[in-house]
């Protein structure tokens, strides 16, 4: 998918984001609901920042390959994370995870510190939106 990076001059520079992703005509809009780092059982059975941050994005991107995509098709992501403070301290091997995952993709992006989220433990939570580009079209 080859979306077209908005981004005003007079915004500055982004470092980490897009500020606007324009997606192609020919694609198919999937919203990807919050996922966290609970197993199929509704455990989450690490505490470590950065493992549920690995985890998380992995399940995102598990949705978006189930519906024909790649990581270059996520056109916006929201996180939501509990503690900022271990979001800071541990964004350089954040930045490894997420580059593993996402090569060197950056859609339009929002970071939200939560006073709590659904499963008990969970400190990352992602909800996301991409476009598929539909072959058959």
């Amino acid at each position: 998918m080859t979306y077209e990076h908005i981004n005003p001059e007079e915004l500055g520079a982004p470092r980490g984001w897009t500020n606007g992703m324009l997606a192609p005509v020919d694609g198919r809009v999937l919203f990807i609901a919050g996922q966290d780092a609970a197993e199929v059982g509704g455990e989450v059975v690490t505490d470590d920042f950065v493992q549920q941050f690995d985890l998380v994005l992995g399940k995102v991107l598990t949705i978006v390959r189930a519906a024909g995509g790649d990581p270059e098709d996520v056109g916006r992501m929201t996180i939501f994370v509990t503690a900022l403070d271990e979001y800071r301290s541990g964004r350089r091997e954040i930045g490894e995870r997420y580059r593993a995952h996402m090569g060197e993709h950056f859609p339009a992006m929002a970071l939200v510190e939560v006073r709590g989220l659904l499963d008990p433990g969970a400190k990352v939570e992602i909800e996301a939106t991409a476009v598929i580009r539909d072959l058959s079209a």
